[in-house]
């Protein structure tokens, strides 16, 4: 996963924040996968402008990963809550709870 800070000024609030996923793989559950990237991309949306991106002041572009240690969600979980659940996982990843990699 990565993170794009565009202004890199130390301290600064970032202008935009990128958030690449570049695979995720949901086994056991039997859900619409554009329905939980719907549900994710709104989630991790409405948390990063409530909350903001702590590892993106004052840092150029960050590697993390965010999911490890992602507890076990249950299998009958909705499209839309399994893809907020996802987003509040990479959200406290992005607010340093993740394991991060310099690029």
């Amino acid at each position: 996963m990565g993170l794009n800070d565009r202004n890199g000024g130390a301290g600064r609030r970032p202008d935009a924040i990128r958030v690449d996923v570049g695979e995720l793989v949901l086994d056991g559950f039997r859900v619409d996968p554009d329905r939980v990237s719907t549900a994710f991309a709104h989630e991790l949306t409405r948390l990063v402008r409530e909350h903001g991106v702590p590892l993106a002041a004052g840092r150029g572009p960050v590697t993390l990963d965010a999911l490890s240690g992602l507890p076990p969600l249950p299998a009958g979980l909705s499209a839309r809550r399994l893809g907020q659940e996802l987003a509040r996982a990479v959200h406290a990843g992005l607010s340093g709870e993740g394991e991060v990699q310099a690029p």
